[in-house]
């Protein structure tokens, strides 16, 4: 443990204990909408989880669950632009984001984040492309589910927690229903190479047990500009956002077979791609200039991200007391990154002159299903179970697309999973247990393949590494009055380190696979105290949290500018406060959040967990404070994010994060033809450099983005 921990015990359990004290319950507000609930800091009680796998209420688990969803999640989507902007908007736990198409480094308590849509992985976990924030458009979204702390509830990759975005329901009702959008968005003086555009409509129809749902969208974002009105730097690389074009389609069908059986399809395909219009310019970290932009052509293929996904589902709410689940999923992701003559790619054999150009692209499919069932124990009502097992399929290869090499070389993955978990009520519901297990069967193949030349052109042996691990976990949860809620809990998840930037890395003879120590997986757990009370006008929770992976995995810069992983113990501990309060004034909340997290690593294997962990793989502290109107036709939000700056004790000074601000705004009104709302991102048109290019690799001029400035969106919507 860290020597601040007594103080950060101490700072828990004063803040938990005035908390107690000073509020009541959380304000997970209806918005009147049927597309589902206000942002609080956990969920209302009859609100069901689906990323959580059970029918129990949130209030009956021993974990710390955010839902952000109908008219809240809508706004913050206009202001954000993105889910996972969103996300990070709201949530203080949520590392900042790139402000870019690649996640790479984005974390949720300092661990990596398990993005979900309908409960089917978005990631790949062979060679992790970063891209799984940008899988479908927000439009289609009616809630997004995080669940924080290392966990396996959905499997593979959530040490830091699971972002399952719900997509929208079936209609409520007989006839022909739906959602239309118009957006246009602008930055400060309205240069019309900065202006951007949406359109998006969905129509659903219902005819008793049938129902239907089709849309599309598409959304046109051009030069992104920052606080002092300069084009911030292309990542010519990784991929962007801005001055990119991107569409969605969206389906759903289904069929009622009874009173509580129901099965359905959704379909989506996502496409993401940029327009090529924009060169980068180095910026100059010395004289504290960003990176910035000028007209030019990039060579190669442009950055791009697809993703296409299906999922049949099947449920009945009353099998034989319980409620069965039933899914199978099939997804696709083609991942584009843009190119460069980097030494990693040269090889003499193809060009001696030693300036070959390429770049490169990950190809990933997953087959896989899910199934549970639920109900309570015959005899022992308090007492109920699940059940379930889930099985996972992806086949993810990454090749160097303009001279057909292999650089990861297409390789399966497959995982096997069988669990129950058991949750009992005990003196009326004053206390509850909960716990149980998963046991995880998992098998990477892997062919024999060569590496680039740049590598020495190793010939590795291919094998089928694979391990056999039971994951456990526990909790309690002691409810003493209507609205305070006290719980404790134990919870591990597991990821594998990103295989292909270790596979494609090799750089000795002799190496096969079967022995290679760095495919073992990453077993992190997460210990958690919290307390949450629900009364009257206020609102207010206190979470402490730390959690430790004896073999973990870092991302480490080569000389080349990328990412390689590095096998280190880790050990990371937080504390989350937040509150929430009614004001006299009817319709207005003003609220506020608070997140402070350390990570640390051994990183010089002295055997001592003592070195901080870099801006690539820790977040910095922030304090979030609101303050939303939302009364007759008239809603507002006011709100700002305070990044707070911190130093790593093992990292030059030049690493250092100075922190910055961030206030955004929001108003909308409703009239008969619709909502016209306005938004405006960085209000105040705060200059800035992003957390990630302020943190990691700090000696390279042409990785210094700054952040977006002040950003206007104008939209109107309907629903009909």
């Amino acid at each position: 443990m860290f020597e601040l921990l007594p103080n950060l015990r101490l700072t828990a359990s004063i803040a938990a204990l005035t908390i107690a004290a000073a509020a009541g319950p959380v304000l997970a507000q209806d918005d009147g909408s049927t597309r589902g609930v206000v942002e609080g800091p956990a969920p209302d009680a009859g609100i069901v989880v689906t990323a959580a796998r059970t029918e129990l209420p949130p209030s009956a688990l021993p974990l710390t669950i955010d839902v952000l969803g109908g008219e809240a999640f809508e706004d913050q989507v206009l202001v954000s632009g993105s889910v996972v902007d969103a996300v990070s908007a709201r949530f203080p736990a949520f590392s900042p984001t790139r402000e870019k198409l690649s996640g790479a480094g984005e974390s949720l308590r300092g661990r990596s984040v398990l993005f979900a849509i309908n409960s089917v992985p978005q990631s790949t976990p062979i060679r992790d492309g970063s891209r799984d924030g940008y899988t479908i458009d927000p439009f289609f979204i009616d809630r997004v589910e995080v669940i924080y702390g290392s966990n396996a509830l959905q499997g593979i990759g959530a040490t830091g927690g699971v972002v399952n975005q719900v997509t929208i329901g079936a209609p409520a009702e007989d006839g022909v229903s739906g959602r239309a959008l118009l957006m246009g968005t602008a930055q400060d003086g309205f240069d019309g190479e900065a202006l951007g555009g949406k359109i998006a409509s969905y129509v659903g129809y219902r005819a008793g047990d049938f129902d239907a749902t089709f849309g599309a969208a598409f959304e046109r974002r051009g030069a992104f500009l920052d606080g002092d009105g300069n084009r911030i730097g292309v990542d010519g690389t990784q991929g962007e956002i801005q001055d990119s074009d991107s569409w969605s389609v969206f389906g759903r069908l289904g069929y009622q077979l009874s009173d509580t059986a129901r099965v359905e399809l959704v379909a989506n395909r996502f496409e993401l791609e940029g327009n090529n219009n924009y060169v980068l310019v180095n910026g100059n970290r010395a004289l504290g200039l960003p990176a910035t932009s000028v007209r030019g052509t990039t060579p190669g293929d442009p950055p791009t991200n697809r993703a296409e996904l299906f999922s049949l589902s099947f449920s009945e709410g009353d099998l034989a007391g319980g409620v069965l689940n039933l899914q199978a999923f099939y997804s696709k992701t083609l991942d584009v990154f843009g190119g460069g003559r980097f030494a990693t790619f040269q090889d003499l054999s193809i060009d001696p002159t030693g300036k070959l150009f390429d770049q490169s692209a990950n190809r990933s499919r997953k087959i896989g299903g899910k199934a549970s069932y639920e109900r309570a124990l015959p005899g022992l009502e308090d007492l109920v179970l699940t059940v379930g097992v889930d099985a996972l399929f992806d086949r993810t290869a990454q090749s160097l697309t303009q001279t057909g090499r292999d650089w990861v070389p297409q390789s399966d993955f497959r995982s096997l999973a069988p669990f129950a978990q058991g949750n009992l009520a005990l003196f009326d519901g004053l206390l509850r247990l909960a716990g149980g297990a998963r046991f995880e069967n998992v098998q990477l193949k892997v062919p024999d393949f060569t590496t680039l030349a740049s590598y020495g052109a190793q010939q590795v042996s291919g094998g089928t590494p694979s391990f056999d691990r039971v994951l456990w976990n526990g909790g309690v949860i002691v409810e003493p009055l209507t609205g305070v809620r006290a719980y404790g809990s134990y919870a591990e998840g597991y990821t594998i380190a990103d295989v292909g930037r270790i596979l494609r890395a090799v750089d000795k003879p002799g190496v096969d696979v079967d022995n290679f120590l760095a495919l073992e997986p990453v077993i992190s757990n997460n210990r958690e105290a919290g307390i949450e009370v629900k009364q009257g006008p206020l609102e207010a929770s206190a979470s402490y949290y730390w959690s430790k992976s004896d073999l973990g995995s870092l991302l480490v810069e080569n000389a080349d500018g990328i990412f390689d992983v590095a096998r280190q113990p880790i050990a990371i501990e937080g504390l989350e406060l937040s509150l929430a309060t009614q004001t006299p004034v009817p319709g207005l909340v003003l609220s506020t959040a608070y997140s402070h997290i350390v990570g640390r690593t051994d990183e010089d294997a002295d055997g001592l967990v003592d070195e901080d962990l870099d801006g690539a793989n820790i977040s910095p502290d922030r304090v979030n404070v609101a303050a939303d109107y939302r009364r007759g036709p008239l809603s507002a939000r006011v709100a700002g994010r305070f990044y707070l700056s911190r130093t790593f004790n093992n990292q030059p000074a030049r690493d250092d994060f100075s922190g910055y601000a961030l206030i955004d705004a929001l108003v909308g009104y409703e009239t008969s033809i619709g909502e016209l709302s306005l938004a405006v991102n960085n209000l105040l048109d705060e200059q800035y450099i992003t957390y990630n290019s302020d943190t990691v690799r700090t000696t390279d001029n042409a990785r210094f983005f700054a952040g977006r400035g002040r950003t206007f969106v104008l939209a109107w919507q309907k629903e009909f």
